[in-house]
């Protein structure tokens, strides 16, 4: 079944060649919204791959594709250009075209011939697009780029705060404060943020018990280190202050279980604050505190329940 153009071609030298539109399936649920040129180019491209021709043509073709960015960088660097003032051309691009990667990668380039100078400005830039669009991959992963190579560290946990502040679901906040904790060499590295940060996590699941992201968090300040998890008595009191309120807690159920797992030894307050759990199944009378744990996140958690079934036989009978 052959293709009708779609308008009047660009490129005479496809007179003959019938574009091959891509194929999204008959309803795509998010369909992207190339620009004309680009999906112009795309379709003969199509066309030609498929035909298996080697040509000039096809090749001038493949240029247009790949080569447009990498040759405006080149172009700038024999004019040399004001990159500031490329700069702020690819910012108007960028802002009507935020996911477009290309236009990040040549961000990227420029911000890096222009030095830490600009790093202040970047992050004010991806702030921008950040407001519109909390979770747009390539803005992070700039911002990422600009702290790690130009800096830019000294209000970034602040900015983290905000951000958390307006919106505590917001897991793309959740993972920028720990790499910032982690990273930043004005923090002292996750050793010395270790006790501040689990207070503000313990308030931030005290305050939201079914948001996941502050619990996974809490679990990454003690990553490769659960003997230090289960010392912290504050890690499984806050499993029980949610418990208590809320027996079928999937996220508290997960942590108290990898405590039990590693060595907790439970106190009798969080023995009595689970005894409904014991209670709610005959089966599970005799069980260990681990595994009757266990049995509870099968149910609680259905979209796991095979997960939660392998890890019940990973479970020792000596925890109790």
């Amino acid at each position: 079944m052959e293709h009708a153009k779609s308008g009047p071609c660009s490129w005479p030298e496809m007179a003959d060649v019938v574009p091959v539109p891509q194929d999204d399936g008959p309803s795509p649920v998010v369909p992207i919204a190339y620009r004309d040129d680009f999906r112009e180019v795309m379709d003969y491209f199509r066309a030609l791959y498929l035909a298996g021709e080697r040509s000039p043509r096809a090749l001038r073709l493949t240029a247009e594709a790949i080569e447009v960015w990498h040759f405006r960088r080149l172009i700038l660097e024999a004019l040399d250009y004001d990159l500031l003032q490329e700069m702020n051309f690819v910012e108007k691009i960028a802002e009507c075209n935020p996911k477009n990667y290309q236009i990040w990668h040549h961000k990227r380039w420029l911000a890096e011939k222009l030095g830490p100078d600009v790093a202040n400005k970047e992050h004010e830039f991806t702030m921008k697009i950040l407001a519109l669009d909390a979770k747009n991959y390539h803005a992070w992963s700039h911002r990422q780029w600009v702290l790690q190579t130009l800096g830019g560290w000294e209000s970034e946990l602040q900015y983290c705060n905000q951000l958390l502040e307006e919106d505590i679901f917001n897991n793309s906040a959740w993972n920028q404060r720990y790499l910032v904790i982690t990273s930043s060499p004005l923090l002292g590295g996750l050793m010395a943020m270790r006790d501040s940060e689990v207070h503000y996590t313990i308030e931030a699941i005290l305050a939201n018990p079914q948001n996941e992201s502050p619990w996974r968090y809490l679990k990454g300040l003690y990553k490769g280190e659960n003997n230090l998890l289960v010392a912290d008595e504050r890690i499984s009191d806050v499993c029980l202050k949610v418990l208590k309120n809320d027996w079928s807690c999937v996220f508290a159920l997960s942590l108290l279980l990898d405590l039990l797992r590693s060595g907790l030894q439970p106190s009798d307050e969080l023995k009595a604050t689970l005894e409904p759990i014991r209670n709610s199944n005959p089966e599970m009378a005799d069980a260990d505190l681990a595994t009757a744990v266990c049995c509870t996140l099968q149910k609680c958690d259905p979209l796991r329940v095979n997960y939660w079934s392998w890890y019940k036989t990973t479970l020792s009978s000596q925890i109790s």
